[in-house]
């Protein structure tokens, strides 16, 4: 596995970084080709947060976990890709039979097959073109983490977010 260590608002050490080798490397023995992944540490109002992305074989795994011992969350989000491993076995083992090249599945946790993909519930309602900065305006107003709109500028639908940070986000879809 390459892996591209990072430090934001820190210096990453020769031993944190060696302790990031050793346990992200753990994932590396679920697959048969090199991955790459790039971990980011990061230390803002006494939280250590990690940060990892993984591209796998044309998917990304990302996890990310904050506590107040950087030690701890690198373990953290360790078992967190994993147990993301473990939820997108079938996936990967469907990769896997068309050429792709995973082994040790067998290792992983077993995931109690339940209807987590159900959609239990409709919702329709029409939407007015409208700036972005209008449709964050709404959401607040309505008290919701996100607001689906039709963006007045580019006459695409548009979903404004609030981020775990207290920011903004504002998703543009297209089409391939």
């Amino acid at each position: 596995m390459k892996l591209t260590v990072r430090g934001k608002n820190m210096e990453v050490t020769d031993a944190l970084k060696i302790y990031v080798e050793k346990r992200i490397g753990k994932i590396d023995k679920y697959f048969d080709f090199d991955t790459d992944a790039q971990v980011t540490l990061n230390v803002e109002r006494g939280l250590h947060k990690v940060e990892v992305t993984a591209g796998i074989n044309g998917m990304i795994l990302r996890a990310e976990e904050s506590t107040t011992d950087m030690y701890a969350s690198i373990d953290l989000v360790v078992d967190k890709l994993e147990r993301q491993i473990a939820k997108y076995k079938t996936r990967i083992n469907r990769k896997a039979r068309q050429g792709g090249g995973i082994k040790a599945l067998n290792d992983l946790p077993k995931v109690v097959e339940d209807d987590e993909m159900e959609i239990v519930r409709t919702k329709r309602f029409s939407v007015k073109p409208m700036p972005a900065e209008e449709a964050v305006l709404q959401m607040n107003l309505l008290g919701h983490d996100f607001y689906v709109f039709a963006n007045a500028d580019t006459d695409d639908i548009g979903v404004v977010y609030r981020r775990k940070d207290g920011k903004y986000g504002l998703i543009e879809p297209t089409l391939k």
